[in-house]
């Protein structure tokens, strides 16, 4: 059960960031939203969880740009891992606008991911386990993946192995990049990338996916 406390952000702003986005949500996940922006202030105070402070620059920056992922690569169902999950981004959005997903949150930071078990506990979000753990330790707990993906991490190519390995299999990367990394990341070997998405309402940020190359379509 959802406790009481004053919503950050009318339902009226939330639907008009939305459909900047192409999104469309329901009174509940609107809710649901509407909740945890209030977590995530609140804790924000005791854990840094993000640098912005603003509600309105949350929900665009954070949430939309997380969701707009369920439309553009697109994003519906399957195992997905949100590696460096943070204060809960992109996955706990991703889980929100579509609920079928199963999320692992991947955090190695315990006060942070004290707060990712909080918010799943309190917003009712069921297949939404949170690995407190760096993500080069994990295979068979998390494997085999449909998607895995991150907003906040560096060190692209250990990254992309660790997700392309036998013991993780993740058959799609989705990554949330600066125009700068796009060129980078777009070299590592083993992936067949796509073009590049533009994310709404942002200058130059990114999403790119790629496809793993299975070894016998490599060879």
């Amino acid at each position: 059960m959802l406790t009481n406390s004053p919503a950050p952000l009318s339902t009226a702003a939330i639907e008009k960031a939305f459909g900047e986005f192409g999104l469309t949500a329901s009174p509940d996940q609107i809710s649901l939203v509407q909740h945890y922006i209030g977590m995530l202030l609140a804790w924000n105070a005791k854990v840094n969880l993000t640098a912005i402070r603003e509600p309105v620059e949350i929900l665009y920056r954070h949430f939309c740009e997380s969701m707009f992922a369920s439309v553009a690569v697109p994003l519906v169902s399957g195992r997905l891992a949100d590696v460096g999950s943070g204060g809960g981004f992109p996955g706990i959005p991703l889980k929100i606008i579509q609920p079928e997903l199963h999320v692992f949150l991947v955090e190695s930071n315990l006060k942070k991911a004290t707060f990712l078990a909080e918010v799943v506990r309190e917003l009712v979000l069921v297949d939404t386990p949170v690995l407190v753990s760096r993500y080069e330790e994990l295979g068979e707990e998390v494997a085999p993946l449909d998607v895995v993906c991150s907003r906040a991490l560096g060190e692209f190519g250990k990254f992309l192995t660790w997700a392309g390995s036998p013991q993780v299999s993740a058959r799609q990367a989705v990554l949330w990049l600066g125009g700068q990394d796009v060129d980078q990341v777009s070299k590592v070997s083993g992936w067949e990338w796509r073009k590049p998405i533009p994310i709404p309402q942002s200058l130059r940020r990114f999403l790119l996916v790629g496809d793993k190359i299975s070894d016998a379509n490599a060879s």
